[in-house]
């Protein structure tokens, strides 16, 4: 009864494209995470929980468009793809293609965060906080943006739910559309998650670094839930998907932050 079940064909643009010229929604998905982060990041000054002051905005997000591209986009070709790089290194700069990796994206993030925090003199780990409790937007509206492009699919189901890929490589049976999965999980609930720590809690003051590990244990958790339902797309490391190996890391790293003494920081 595959009839039964969805067929994908891939929508990669929002409107009239021309070739590969056009709005797409992966890039799409980036740009609007980063404007819904700055306007986080303005309430939060507002509010008088945050040291970034609202000035400080712009150039943050400066820093962190870099991080996230160059980071992301490294890693996906150093963590899943490494060959591709070499015949083709070109391809790193096609950034209007799909192609970023999350925990490349983190290391990307996590330099940038150090240059800015240097220049600037905000605490590294307060900085940490707001961006963590941000970057999940962009992450839910980049996983609707995999599904739309038909890539990152799941494995074969009979789910109801179930979505087919052929027009993508995913053949003619059905598949969990792990895309919106993904996007439920690191997007919707981490979302939540964070905001209702950030805005019910005095974490963020009380014990600056924390909410940037709960953020690295809990996306390595949801990530792992993902990866049960998503067809690895590169080879297994110690018999686990990339995704969920590199997410081991996450979890120590969140946990230091988590277990470190606090140094409570005042708002200025």
């Amino acid at each position: 009864m595959l009839f039964a079940f969805w067929v994908d064909h891939p929508t990669p643009f929002l409107g009239p494209h021309w070739g590969n010229v056009g709005i797409r929604f992966y890039g799409l998905g980036y740009v609007l995470g980063f404007l819904a982060a700055a306007w986080l990041f303005s309430r939060y000054a507002r509010a008088g929980r945050s040291q970034l002051p609202a000035a400080g905005i712009s150039d943050l997000m400066i820093a962190l468009v870099a991080g996230v591209m160059i980071g992301g986009r490294l890693g996906s070709f150093v963590l899943y793809h490494p060959a591709d790089i070499v015949r083709d290194p070109l391809n790193f700069f096609r950034i209007w293609e799909p192609g970023m990796a999350s925990h490349g994206g983190f290391v990307g993030v996590t330099i940038a965060l150090w240059w800015f925090s240097a220049r600037t003199r905000i605490p590294f780990l307060h900085l940490s906080d707001l961006i963590v409790s941000a970057a999940p937007v962009g992450i839910l509206l980049v996983r609707v943006a995999n599904f739309l492009n038909g890539e990152l699919w799941g494995k074969v189901t009979s789910v109801p739910w179930a979505v087919i890929f052929n027009d993508t490589g995913g053949g003619g049976l059905p598949r969990h559309p792990s895309q919106l999965y993904e996007a439920m999980l690191e997007g919707g609930v981490l979302l939540g998650f964070m905001q209702w720590r950030f805005w019910r809690t005095t974490v963020v003051q009380a014990h600056p670094g924390r909410l940037a590990g709960e953020f690295l244990i809990a996306y390595a958790a949801v990530r792992m839930i993902g990866e049960v339902f998503r067809e690895p797309d590169a080879a297994l490391i110690l018999g686990m998907s990339r995704g969920t190996f590199y997410s081991i890391f996450l979890v120590l790293a969140g946990t230091a932050l988590i277990v470190r003494r606090p140094r409570p920081i005042t708002p200025k």
